[in-house]
């Protein structure tokens, strides 16, 4: 799958605790992101953040079992991630989501950036 030009950048935020059954919330979203052939996804963790309760979360080396924040990245067409944010309908433990319009300058696996 290759994209390139205007695309979209979702971001959902959750956190390390939320669950889809008995697995992570994030990695639910992730395989369907995969099933639904979305261009990317990435998953990264704060290290401090607060949602909506303003209950601050931080990693903290005493604290093993911690609940950071998490935020998803897809990217993918806009109409695509619409519709595959809609497919998430049922899902606890999303917080905000969000979407923006960006211009993919490369994306290709192991080519060289051309100049």
């Amino acid at each position: 799958m290759s994209i390139k030009g205007r695309a979209a950048l979702m971001r959902l935020y959750t956190d390390e605790k939320a669950k889809d059954g008995s697995g992570p919330l994030y990695s639910a979203i992730i395989e369907r992101a995969r099933a639904a052939k979305i261009a990317g996804a990435t998953v990264f963790r704060g290290v401090v953040g607060f949602g909506i309760d303003g209950h601050v979360q931080r990693a903290s080396i005493l604290d093993l079992s911690g609940n950071l924040p998490l935020v998803i990245e897809l990217i993918d067409d806009e109409q695509k991630l619409r519709d595959f944010f809609a497919s998430l309908a049922g899902l606890r433990d999303i917080g905000l989501v969000t979407m923006q319009i960006v211009e993919v300058l490369h994306y290709d696996g192991g080519e060289p950036i051309a100049g």
